[in-house]
């Protein structure tokens, strides 16, 4: 027996560990030895327990915190009712788009269109207005501050002739928007002897005015006013939707952002598009809409050989409370030389398209291109386009 070893003297206690009671620590049962059932889901000795009353009144709205479980238990309650409706995409009614976005745009989200003047912003928002009401999945509410209700209907009913056959539209059956007014007009000279001219007497004009009777009544239209048509008078109007319609989808459109009104008006226009988008955004996210807007491009925007998001004009909010982005592009403008210098014929006809890139897209892929056929002279977009197969140039690589 080694000298420097006490028989008598009891054997070593296992450390303690640091800052852990003695009461609180036991060691490790052996390997071969089962430990205590575990229970994954039980609750910790102590949890903190928030008053009942947990919430700090304001106006005009108050703040009441929610424990996950509480979320967790109305999403059950939810599903076992089958009120699930705000996890159901609204379908945009432009197939290859809809593929990116997973299915099309949700409650709560902020969706951008920007673009230059001239690439068919106006056009494919009410296009997409239109497929809403038209699917019956949500109703649709176009405010437009550039034009009012009749002039919007001149391009519905353009639309609606052109869209209901093949692509392209065939001039025979289909009517411009050039003609809508001057068939309108015919129709009162025609049956000027009537008591009440009816536009359905008008052949060219009954067929489209028909398939908008279809679906008229869930597509609602507004001139936007500069005196009234403000973001809080925004939120009131939908609330007395919501109130009307609890569960009912509705999707927003606005016509274009800048042009919505602030009182009082900041003093630049950067505070104005700053508080607006948040007003819009919290609308979105309060009142369980989607919401759309039209956003314009600044200066170096339209200077620029490729329009992109951080070209769009006012503030870096449009950015960062959008959830989904799409920039419109000619795609003569900006496909690649190589594809053009060689082939005029292919040039000429490149000029017949829009490039549509997804910049942004929470809920799924971006930096997507996309390409729709313009048939502006029926209002409209050829709805099956398709991803773009020709390389486009970028800023960085316009001089190569």
């Amino acid at each position: 027996m080694p000298a420097d070893k006490d028989p008598a003297a009891p054997p070593l206690s296992e450390p303690e560990p640091r800052g852990l009671p003695a009461a609180e620590y036991a060691p490790a049962p052996p390997a071969d030895q089962p430990g205590p059932p575990e229970d994954t889901f039980a609750p910790p000795a102590e949890t903190f327990a928030p008053p009942a009353d947990w919430a700090a009144d304001g106006q005009p709205a108050s703040l009441h915190p929610r424990s996950a479980m509480e979320v967790l238990t109305d999403l059950s309650d939810k599903v076992s009712q089958g009120a699930v409706a705000e996890y159901q995409p609204i379908p945009l009614g432009l197939s290859p788009l809809d593929r990116t976005l997973g299915g099309g745009i949700r409650r709560g989200e902020l969706m951008m269109i920007g673009g230059a003047q001239g690439t068919g912003k106006t056009t494919m928002a009410l296009q997409i207005a239109r497929n809403i009401a038209q699917s019956g999945q949500a109703n649709a509410l176009y405010i437009c501050f550039e034009h009012d209700e009749e002039y919007l209907l001149n391009r519905l009913i353009a639309m609606e002739s052109a869209l209901t056959g093949q692509m392209p539209p065939d001039s025979s059956k289909s009517i411009r928007i050039q003609d809508v007014r001057r068939e309108v007009l015919g129709t009162w000279l025609a049956q000027g002897g009537e008591a009440r001219p009816d536009l359905r007497g008008n052949p060219r004009l009954r067929p489209a005015l028909e398939r908008i009777g279809r679906y008229g009544q869930a597509l609602f239209l507004l001139r936007g006013s500069h005196a009234h048509t403000t973001a809080p008078n925004l939120r009131t109007m939908i609330e007395d939707y919501r109130r009307a319609a609890p569960g009912g989808p509705l999707v927003v459109f606005i016509d274009y952002l800048q042009r919505v009104p602030a009182v009082p008006d900041p003093p630049t226009e950067t505070e104005r598009v700053t508080n607006v988008v948040a007003a819009l955004k919290d609308l979105a996210l309060s009142l369980g809409v989607a919401v759309v807007c039209i956003v314009a491009a600044d200066k170096e925007g339209l200077k620029a050989a490729r329009l992109r998001n951080h070209h769009l004009r006012g503030s870096s909010a449009l950015n960062y409370e959008s959830d989904v982005i799409l920039i419109l592009n000619e795609k003569y403008n900006i496909v690649a030389k190589v594809n053009i210098e060689f082939n005029p014929y292919q040039a000429q006809r490149f000029r017949d398209w829009t490039i549509l890139t997804v910049e942004k897209n929470r809920s799924g892929r971006d930096a997507v291109d996309l390409e729709f056929e313009k048939h502006f002279d029926f209002s409209c977009f050829d709805p099956e386009g398709q991803q773009v197969q020709e390389k486009l140039i970028e800023e960085r690589l316009y001089n190569d």
